[in-house]
């Protein structure tokens, strides 16, 4: 029997006791409903609640945990970035995170070939290899959220690899995990032999299979004409073609098995190179037809990716916050756009094929001239439209229905017939809304069904338009998966692809790996002609505006400070959504079991730092939604105490300095138990907790009357008033941001003008951070009021020095209506005037220090400050390194102190990789942040002005 099902709940419970003794720490099994839930879903639109969570630390564990499956007939399942589309990462048996504890990447012969773990992003990897030169073969568009685990499963590929740099070109070698528990290096010399000593049965079977294909001409002339593109359904055959080796048709056979045969715990890869130059341009043609029928001109003329997108998808493209201007501008009717890159390792060779791609362009009738661009902005923000295409165009479905993706690829000169015959399919089922975008170059294109596939009216309509689309994909030649992978939305027409004896091949294999069933069961073979109408996601309930668009893609969890301690903001938003579920189905101990972990995993451990919106295609900030829970929860005293502070922000910030000044006079031990004992009253989310390496209090914040005509109003942020400036080399506390932004600017013979009054204002971040709506109004509303008044109704500018009351001051101005006729203020952070109006004015003849660790923040990232902090640091240092596992700290005002725990984990990696730097400085750009950089490398952050200001001196 090579299919089974997950047991019974009740069944089920045994195992997952056996689950718990197996992992070295009972924490890496999860049964939790609100782990199960919050687990459950990844980006397709399927959905199965998993019995148990497990996070293994090893290789070893997993070995363990695919022994108890078998023998206790519990359904397991591999899920690491969980952006599958297919339903192949979902599981109602057990689901192993393989995310968090296998992110090891080894570069290997400077940069030709890289050993890298399952849980490594792709964009992580490719992180690392820039410094060579190289990059990951595949590229697909998810690149940002998707794992290397994940690509391997699928064989995934992308916009430019095609099938020559894929994942199953590339693989060099991988170390798997067998469902007996045996593990297989089969890079090692003796991979043949030691898995005919361990595993005798696979080793006759594979090299059987590879006779039994090999002598029948029809099945190697099938094999060789389904592999010659894209195609991702069913298992690898063409690895018995390709190989004589048994344990490299295994190692080809489980690239693409989609976790069906064993757990790949690390692989190594052959690297190609990362081409120095392109140039890239979107061509809007008046029709579909006439966009495929310019393909074969554009394939000819050397470009890497030639990316489709129909009227629908040109739509929705208009509505992203990041939309290229000839989609803005564009009156959409019946056209089509063709995205194209060229790219090359010479820039005169770019340039010839650019303009080679202008004059083939100019003789395809295009309404509008073509243009193509090398400027790395423009460049993004193209791509930004298309990468983010299928999460723009979930988000931008009906309310209350789901969104199903499908993935196909025909011969590319039946391209064009097939995209017409599909519009005359959507027609046909009425489905309204469908989108076609996709890899035109490879004949494989992506489309969008939108309903609730929950009536059998609906289920009845869907299951005759597959079998349409079926019929079609195949009668052209074609794939009816090309590179998201079988899953369970395909896995039924299997059979129908491949034809009996291939079909009986890839069962046989199944039998030969797993022959309990365990791994990932009903995905990729199934004899259940309707898989793929069974367990799809029901349309969720709405929860709050700011995140209902949400459709799980996953593209947030890497950037999220909390993703290892508690939940991602995809986590976060499918967990309210099951709370709401429930409620509504009248389920009410489902509710209140996930209520009971909620405000602690969702609520008090969400940095609210908004980088979740960085990362998300359609504009999500999860921490929107975190502080509207949070102003919910708030009662009226606490509502009262924070409109208070607002009243009386000078004390407020003098009277919390006063008090760090006067705890790091006295033993810790005194202090912590005083601490400790007010944390235990008022609760852990309300006081923060001490910890000695916090420096003193700060200074006031000052007003000096300018010396001559202000070039610029300057806010100095309260954080310096409440936390006072970090040591200087000496050992003793250093200058501080304010008095070393102003030596700056007197150097460059620049002019501030600090308002009175400044020591009551403050941006009114910490009332929105925790969702206090009366006593940010208040703060915001005279912060506004006072510096329109100080920079005379908007002509000066604003100048912050700390980068999230930067961001802070920002929302605050926007949150003020603007009377008609008023100039609206402008802000800026202080580094960036440094970098603007003060480096380009003094005599950079300094000495400069040998190395700085530099650490961006999520504030200077949302407002794109982060070349300006460079360039800063860069006057600063000799060698300014910002570490690959850079992110959010967790710090977050005071949540760092709150919960430390969260800061703790989120710098984790990024502290490692700092102290193995062995920088002669660190420095960062918001006070707050170099605390939580401080305590989590024991190494002294500081503002980066300061550290100028030190040096120009």
């Amino acid at each position: 029997m090579v299919e089974a099902h997950a047991s019974t709940r009740h069944e089920g419970s045994a195992a997952v006791t056996q689950v718990r003794v197996a992992m070295a720490s009972p924490g890496q099994t999860k049964t939790r409903a609100l782990d199960v839930h919050a687990n459950a879903h990844d980006a397709s639109h399927f959905l199965l609640i998993p019995q148990a969570v497990a996070v293994p630390s090893s290789a070893e564990e997993v070995g363990r945990l695919l022994k108890i499956s078998a023998a206790s007939k519990l359904g397991i399942t591999f899920r690491s970035g969980g952006t599958s589309l297919s339903g192949q990462a979902v599981t109602d048996g057990l689901l192993v995170d393989v995310r968090r504890n296998f992110r090891a990447i080894h570069v290997l012969d400077n940069g030709a070939r890289v050993r890298v773990q399952p849980g490594v992003t792709v964009r992580a990897l490719n992180a690392r290899l820039l410094r060579y030169g190289r990059k990951f073969g595949p590229d697909p568009a998810s690149e940002v959220a998707c794992t290397i685990g994940g690509v391997i499963a699928n064989n995934s590929s992308g916009m430019a690899c095609g099938i020559t740099e894929n994942s199953y070109q590339t693989l060099e070698s991988l170390t798997v995990v067998l469902p007996s528990g045996t593990v297989i290096d089969t890079g090692a010399s003796d991979a043949d032999a030691r898995l005919r000593a361990l595993e005798p049965d696979i080793f006759a079977g594979l090299l059987e299979l590879r006779e039994r294909v090999r002598n029948n001409l029809e099945s190697a002339r099938i094999i060789r004409r389904q592999f010659s593109h894209k195609n991702t359904m069913g298992y690898g055959l063409n690895s018995l073609l390709d190989f004589e080796s048994p344990a490299q048709i295994l190692a080809h056979l489980i690239v693409g098995s989609e976790g069906t045969l064993g757990f790949v715990a690390e692989a190594v890869f052959v690297t190609v190179p990362r081409l120095a130059h392109a140039t890239t341009g979107l061509l809007v043609f008046s029709s579909l037809e006439e966009a495929n029928a310019a393909l074969p001109a554009l394939v000819e003329s050397g470009a890497a990716t030639v990316e489709l997108m129909d009227a629908a998808s040109l739509k929705v493209g208009q509505t992203l916050s990041q939309v290229p201007g000839v989609v803005r501008d564009l009156q959409v009717k019946n056209h089509a756009a063709l995205l194209l890159e060229y790219q090359s390792e010479d820039a005169s060779q770019l340039a010839e094929l650019g303009a080679g791609a202008v004059r083939i362009a100019g003789t395809l009738g295009l309404d509008s001239p073509a243009k193509f661009t090398s400027d790395s902005n423009q460049r993004a923000e193209l791509w930004h439209l298309r990468k983010g295409l299928y999460t723009s165009v979930a988000g931008a479905r009906p309310q209350g229905t789901t969104a199903l993706l499908e993935d196909i690829v025909v011969p590319v000169p039946a391209l064009g017939r097939t995209c017409v015959e599909l519009g005359t399919l959507f027609r046909k089922y009425a489905y309204e809304n469908s989108v076609i975008f996709g890899h035109a170059k490879d004949g494989n294109i992506h489309f969008m069904l939108t309903d609730k596939f929950a009536s059998p009216r609906e289920l009845d309509r869907y299951a005759a338009f597959t079998e349409d689309m079926v019929d079609l994909v195949l009668g052209e030649g074609g794939s009816l998966k090309a590179e998201h992978g079988t899953g369970r939305v395909m896995a039924p027409f299997v059979r129908r692809q491949y034809g009996e004896e291939l079909y009986a091949v890839m069962r046989r294999i199944k039998e030969l790996f797993d022959p309990a069933g365990m791994l990932n069961p009903g995905v990729l073979i199934s004899d259940d002609t309707t898989a793929h109408l069974r367990h799809i996601k029901a349309a969720p309930p709405a929860v709050d505006s700011e995140v209902d668009r949400c459709v799980s893609c996953g593209y947030c969890e890497p950037v999220c400070p909390s993703k290892d301690l508690t939940l991602t903001p995809r986590q976060r938003i499918v967990s309210l959504r099951a709370i709401e579920a429930a409620r509504l189905a009248g389920d009410t101990a489902l509710a209140v079991a996930l209520e009971k972990d909620y405000n602690y995993d969702a609520v008090e451990t969400c940095a609210v730092d908004g980088m979740c919106q960085t990362a998300c295609p359609v504009d999500i900030n999860t921490g929107n939604l975190v502080k509207h829970l949070r102003r919910d929860a708030g009662g009226k005293l606490e509502n009262g105490v924070w409109e208070t502070a607002a009243k009386h922000w000078a004390a407020t910030t003098q009277g919390a300095g006063l008090a760090l000044s006067v705890a790091a006079k006295m033993p810790e031990r005194v202090v912590l138990s005083a601490n400790l004992l007010g944390r235990k009253i008022l609760g852990d989310d309300r006081l923060p907790l001490y910890s000695a390496e916090l420096p003193q209090g700060g200074k006031e914040r000052r007003r000096r009357p300018p010396a001559g005509e202000p070039v610029a109003v300057y806010f100095p942020a309260c954080v310096n008033t409440m936390f006072g400036p970090a040591k200087d080399p000496t050992g003793m506390p250093g200058s501080g941001v304010q008095e070393s932004f102003e030596h700056l600017c007197q150097r460059a013979g620049l002019h501030l003008l600090v308002p009175e009054g400044i020591a009551g204002l403050c941006c009114g971040t910490p009332w929105s951070s925790k969702g206090m709506q009366q006593g940010l109004a208040a703060m915001q509303d005279r912060t506004v009021k006072l510096l329109r008044a100080a920079t005379h109704d908007g002509e000066l500018e604003i100048i912050v020095d700390a980068s999230s009351c930067t961001e802070g001051l920002i929302h605050a101005i926007e949150a003020q209506t603007l009377v008609p006729g008023a100039r609206a203020l402008r802000v800026m952070d202080a580094v960036e005037f440094v970098a603007r109006r003060v480096l380009p004015v003094l005599d950079q003849d300094w000495v400069k220090i040998d190395s700085l660790a530099l650490h961006p923040t999520c504030s200077s990232t949302r407002l794109g400050l982060n070349p300006a902090l460079e360039k800063v640091a860069n006057a600063v240092a000799r060698s300014v390194q910002i570490p690959d596992s850079w992110g959010c700290c967790g710090f977050a005002g005071d949540r760092g102190m709150l919960h430390p725990q969260l800061s703790e984990s989120a710098t984790q990696d990024q502290a490692l990789e700092v102290s193995r730097m062995g920088a002669t400085g660190h420095a960062s750009c918001n006070r707050s942040c170099e605390l939580g950089m401080t305590r989590a490398t024991e190494r002294e952050y500081r503002h980066v002005l300061e550290l100028l200001a030190e040096a120009v001196d």
